[in-house]
């Protein structure tokens, strides 16, 4: 049985997992437009770094699986 604290927990996960998987898109696409200098890439770039940071601590406690 998953508690409530287990279910919210996968769905922060999640959420942490398809925003990172967004931003990197978005980034992508900026990058080939060759927008990388512009205050919405360095804005994007600064969420992905932090989404990072989150999904790695999630990892080094064992929460996530490595890919």
């Amino acid at each position: 049985m998953v508690s409530e604290r287990e279910e919210k927990f996968e769905k922060m996960l999640c959420a942490v997992m398809q925003e990172y998987d967004e931003t990197v898109k978005k980034l992508e696409k900026l990058k080939a437009e060759d927008k990388t200098k512009t205050v919405t890439y360095r804005q994007l770039m600064n969420t992905k770094l932090t989404l990072q940071n989150i999904l790695s601590r999630y990892e080094i406690y064992g929460l996530l699986d490595k890919e």
